[in-house]
């Protein structure tokens, strides 16, 4: 596969005089952080969003308020761009088809497709040779009456637009699991028999147009509700021998994809010594994102060259180097929660603590569960790292880890 070669700071589209212009389905925080990635080395971007107070529609160059898949919206999007990139894997496909026929786009829209529908992506996973957790695809009666009782307990999950929690039902028994299904509108549905975890962790790397690959050491990571609480990043976090195995199955699923941009793959680590751990492995793929992602975010403050500048690199052609850690981080997301009764959180405590990186994605409103930002601590050591994360967690009332 090849790619274009946009520098920064070139001439852009149609001899228009001004730098080249990226575009970005999206205008979340992911889009927020890859607008100001992009900027930083000298392009124009453009934002495709139709919320007027989008956290990235506000710092780009150009906001085009629209529907992502509205005709107009389109074209302006690719009257503007040289290339186009997205920060969500729940933009529509069909924009991405159409995008793509006209501007180098990635991810591809195919890509996008398989992550968007949970029963696709086990299918390709399966194809990938990675381990997935036992699971049953239920679209209809049919399919819900043939589940084998192995599969319980397990997680019934949408196939479609669930993310952060949502759209997931833990069920222990046949008749719980009907009962969630109807509760779920009985939309199509994949369970997935509940394993004995020891933690998670992720991979993120990013593949360009050429199929070079550079990625990050493994990250470990804590949830709560659903959500993305924690994560530490540093070498000592797991096994040597498991990172390379996360690494790797995470390369064949991009390779496999033929995938072009920054990818996330999401693991469950397995208890050993569990029969689940000796017919599966240590390592079980739970999802893949096609973008960055939240646990990547310590990428900006504890490494070279961010998840970001990545998926700026990857789209634009440019050279992938592999990024370098130079400190210890852990990340606590920062949610909605924090802002009780709309007061402040107490910054000017948590920024007296060294090595502290606040990061606020320009959100207005602030509710239970929203990721409003999120903190970085590094540190010259791992255990230093922690201390100063405890105690910025105990100064915000975030639960210890």
């Amino acid at each position: 596969m090849s790619g274009p070669i946009l520098l920064p700071g070139a001439t852009g589209l149609n001899g228009s005089g001004q730098p080249t212009t990226l575009g970005v389905m999206g205008g979340g925080q992911l889009g927020r952080m890859f607008v100001q990635a992009a900027q930083r080395m000298g392009y124009f971007t453009a934002v495709l969003d139709p919320d007027v107070i989008s956290p990235a529609g506000l710092v780009s160059h150009y906001h085009i308020q629209t529907d992502y898949l509205d005709e107009t919206g389109l074209t302006q999007l690719l009257q503007r761009c040289a290339a186009v990139t997205t920060e969500f894997e729940n933009v529509p496909a069909g924009a991405l088809v159409t995008l793509g026929a006209a501007r180098p786009t990635a991810p591809s829209a195919d890509a996008v497709a398989i992550a968007q529908d949970r029963s696709k992506e086990k299918a390709h996973l399966a194809r990938s040779g990675v381990p997935v957790a036992p699971y049953a695809v239920i679209e209809t009666a049919e399919q819900l009456a043939a589940v084998v009782d192995d599969l319980l307990p397990g997680i019934l999950k949408t196939a479609r637009l669930g993310y952060d929690g949502k759209g997931q039902v833990r069920v222990k028994t046949r008749a719980e699991l009907a009962q969630a299904w109807a509760e779920l509108k009985r939309v199509p549905c994949v369970l997935e028999q509940m394993l004995p975890l020891a933690s998670e962790c992720s991979v993120i790397l990013a593949r360009g147009w050429d199929g070079a690959c550079v990625h990050y050491a493994p990250q470990v990571n804590l949830h709560r509700a659903g959500i993305l609480a924690v994560t530490q990043a540093y070498e000592e976090n797991m096994p040597l021998a498991l990172a390379d195995q996360a690494v790797a199955a995470t390369k064949k699923i991009a390779d496999e994809l033929n995938y072009v941009g920054v990818l996330c793959v999401e693991f469950f680590v397995l208890q050993d010594g569990t029969p689940a751990q000796a017919a599966l492995g240590s390592l079980v793929v739970n999802e893949m994102a096609p973008r960055p992602h939240n646990s990547g975010h310590h990428t900006l403050d504890a490494c070279d060259v961010s998840q970001f500048e990545l998926q700026v690199r990857t789209l634009t052609g440019l050279p992938l180097t592999q990024p370098r850690q130079h400190s210890a981080a852990i990340m606590l997301n920062l949610l909605g929660d924090l802002w009780v009764d709309d007061a402040t959180p107490p910054w000017n405590q948590v920024l007296a603590l060294p090595g502290v990186h606040l990061h606020l994605y320009g959100k207005l409103k602030a509710s239970l569960g929203r990721k409003m930002g999120h903190l970085t601590v590094t540190a010259a050591t791992s255990a230093q790292a922690r201390v100063t994360a405890l105690r910025a967690a105990e100064i915000l009332g975030i639960e210890a880890f």
